[in-house]
């Protein structure tokens, strides 16, 4: 079948399955599976395909028409001007994340020990060791998937990073101390997930989207400990829900931070709750 004749398939049948981005996605997938670009559906149109990769095509199509997320059918996915390894292992990295990272670089210096919780992917940790100089990095997470997932990134990135299986805090060295935590933890309300869209509720991990009754609970707990593996000085930042922004600046209050702020993403919502500790625990 021609290059061209085999999209206009792959877009039908993707329109018919009611996804909504089925011109693009349709065009992706092709370029994908034949190691073409954009230019080629314009150019190349009358190219003929190879059964091989016909056969393929149509096999990831019938799939993304199920609602599987694109990304995990070409297993990658752009972060920060990089490239990042997922699968059904992982959340998907998304733009909004991109601020969480942005605000952790405008409060880094070089040298400085970072502690990601949930790192899932490894996108933020390993984004903000590229973006920097001589600086450590710790990713944390519960699932063993997510990890291999983020230590097959730090090897395709060149990155030196270490990762540790965790629930939070419990496997970290108590006599760690860190100059910045980070964290894009679960926080949808578990009632909230089932009204998702299928590609999110349907195929992303659970665990990673999984909030507990009010969306709320990862924060507690993150905000609660954190102080025991912070220098004076240090900073936590928190990706956040829109909704979220006082209850978590109420946490961090209470747990004795200051200079706490919220930051919207590009669209004006609350995306990303900053703080500082000023004083450094030296027993645990």
């Amino acid at each position: 079948m021609r290059y061209g004749a085999l999209y206009q398939e792959g877009r039908t049948l993707l329109q018919q399955a009611l996804i909504e981005e089925a011109d693009l996605d349709a065009r992706i997938l092709l370029e994908h599976v034949c190691h073409t670009n954009r230019n080629d559906l314009l150019v190349h149109a009358d190219k003929e395909v190879t059964e091989v990769w016909e056969h393929t095509y149509r096999s990831l199509i019938a799939r993304r028409a199920v609602h599987i997320p694109l990304q995990q059918l070409t297993g990658i996915q752009e972060f920060m001007g990089l490239e990042f390894l997922v699968n059904e292992h992982v959340l998907i990295p998304r733009q909004d994340t991109e601020i969480l990272v942005e605000e952790a670089m405008r409060r880094m210096q070089d040298g400085m020990h970072i502690l990601d919780m949930c790192t899932g992917s490894g996108c933020v940790l390993l984004s903000l060791l590229h973006y920097s100089n001589e600086t450590a990095g710790l990713g944390v997470d519960l699932s063993l998937q997510a990890l291999e997932v983020a230590r097959q990134n730090a090897k395709q990135l060149a990155i030196k990073a270490d990762f540790i299986q965790s629930n939070l805090y419990e496997q970290v060295k108590k006599n760690d101390k860190f100059d910045m935590i980070v964290s894009n933890p679960p926080y949808i309300p578990c009632a909230v997930i089932e009204t998702l869209m299928p590609e999110v509720k349907d195929h992303e991990p659970r665990m990673a989207l999984d909030g507990r009754e009010d969306g709320l609970y990862y924060y507690r707990e993150i905000i609660n400990t954190s102080r025991y593996y912070l220098h004076g000085g240090a900073s936590l930042l928190l990706e956040i829900g829109w909704e979220q922004g006082k209850q978590v600046t109420e946490y961090m209050e209470q747990a004795g931070y200051t200079q706490i702020e919220i930051v919207q993403d590009l669209a004006g919502l609350n995306r990303v709750v900053v703080g500082t500790y000023m004083e450094e625990i030296k027993d645990v």
